[in-house]
């Protein structure tokens, strides 16, 4: 998923960014709230997570101005200010959660995936034929078997079944994951193709590639043998 993190707090911004990427995501940085408004402008994202004390702009202020352009984006809002006043303040704004400052990781990374997950409207379940993939622990099986898939082709799949028989644009994609991996600027994309055609063929899923455009999912077959 691709999420945009407003955070001044360097060293903060750093820890929750990394994390992020551990769990597979896309995470973009920026330290204040006139840049992030810029952004929102032109970008959309999974996921805003939004520190409410930035300079330059408040992230009450972001918020409100992303909501009056009436992006539906899922925003979680982090803050050091624990009143109830500040709280009901930032839902009125349009803000889908509210973190206190401290908090701990393991809150932090629930709620994030909630979040996700409300904004996809989607089960947190995918399936192609065979394949099964569960968006919450971020696990692909056929039938009882649990497939090993590198972090970035486990996003690359789960990219191409929330849109099956849809073509997704090359550009997008490394878009999506530039700001994760930097080894995107080669051929890192197709070499993950090739890696998750290999792995899934002999389940009858079909990755097919539109030459100088994109890729997608054409087929999900029901009756390929389980390996």
């Amino acid at each position: 998923m691709r999420i945009l993190l407003v955070e001044d707090d360097a060293d903060l911004g750093y820890g929750i960014q990394l994390g992020l990427h551990k769990q597979g995501h896309t995470v973009e940085l920026v330290e204040n709230g006139y840049s992030a408004d810029h952004i929102l402008l032109t970008q959309r994202y999974d996921l805003v997570i939004l520190d409410i004390g930035l300079p330059r702009m408040s992230g009450l202020e972001v918020l409100k101005a992303l909501r009056l352009r009436q992006v539906e984006t899922p925003v979680l809002l982090l803050t050091a200010r624990d009143s109830i006043t500040d709280r009901v303040d930032g839902l009125d704004a349009g803000a889908d959660d509210y973190l206190v400052k401290p908090f701990s990781m393991e809150e932090f990374s629930a709620r994030v995936r909630a979040l996700l997950r409300r904004g996809s409207g989607a089960s947190a379940m995918l399936s192609c034929g065979q394949l099964q993939v569960d968006t919450r622990n971020r696990s692909v099986s056929v039938g009882d078997e649990l497939l090993k898939i590198t972090p970035r082709d486990y996003m690359l799949l789960e990219v191409l079944l929330r849109h099956p028989g849809r073509l997704v644009p090359k550009d997008d994609l490394i878009q999506r994951f530039s700001s994760w991996d930097n080894e995107l600027g080669g051929n890192a994309i197709e070499v993950s193709i090739f890696r998750l055609r290999k792995k899934l063929e002999p389940y009858g899923i079909a990755i097919q590639t539109v030459r100088g455009a994109g890729y997608l999912i054409t087929e999900c077959s029901h009756d390929a043998p389980l390996h």
